[in-house]
């Protein structure tokens, strides 16, 4: 972690047991993702019922690369959460299923980045920027201009040869990270022209 986590006491007297409980957590969690950069923790009893007890409150502040994981339990109908290390327990736990979702959809993108096809272009649009492949097991999936470089897209034309990778989309598989198998061929769609030429 890069930083050093900090555990605060809202408006209650610290408790140094409480807070090396909280960072025997924090290491639990930096064991299941390095990629940790920085812990708040924040202990309060919002809830002072007499009748009720005293009910803790626990907020956890992950900053991960990219975002934040916010868990904010507050549980006043809880009266387990009238002891603060049930309280604490059930806000890490919380924690884990959250990070452990964001780091099995990062393993998920990183696969999918990882696991490049082969396959050529099927159709070609280049006035609406946009195309389809064809992957190796035959079917056709969309890429946007987006998805390859500039040049890249100048240069494709169907049944170009590219690497490509997928993920699923909002309509469907579609292709990202497109690349040219050879970029130096020099075919260019209708109406555009060579770097540094004018059209």
């Amino acid at each position: 972690m890069q930083t050093q986590p900090q555990v605060s006491f809202d408006d209650l007297p610290a408790d140094e047991a409480v807070r090396d409980a909280v960072l025997d957590h924090v290491r639990q969690l930096e064991q299941l993702s390095d990629r940790i950069t920085g812990c708040h923790v924040v202990i309060a009893q919002p809830h002072r019922h007499h009748r009720e007890g005293r009910l803790y409150s626990i907020r956890i502040d992950l900053m991960v690369p990219g975002g934040e994981i916010v868990v904010n339990r507050d549980h006043h109908l809880d009266h387990a959460h009238e002891d603060v290390y049930v309280a604490v327990r059930d806000a890490f736990l919380a924690a884990r299923r959250r990070l452990e979702d964001r780091v099995r959809r990062r393993r998920g993108v990183e696969k999918t980045h990882a696991s490049r096809a082969h396959g050529r272009v099927a159709q070609i649009f280049p006035l609406q920027g946009y195309g389809f492949i064809e992957a190796p097991d035959g079917r056709e999936i969309y890429f946007h201009r987006n998805a390859i470089s500039d040049r890249d897209f100048r240069l494709v034309d169907v049944g170009s040869p590219v690497w490509f990778s997928e993920e699923e989309g909002d309509d469907g598989p579609q292709a990202l990270a497109v690349r040219l198998v050879h970029p130096q061929s020099h075919v260019l769609h209708e109406g555009a022209s060579p770097e540094g030429e004018a059209p």
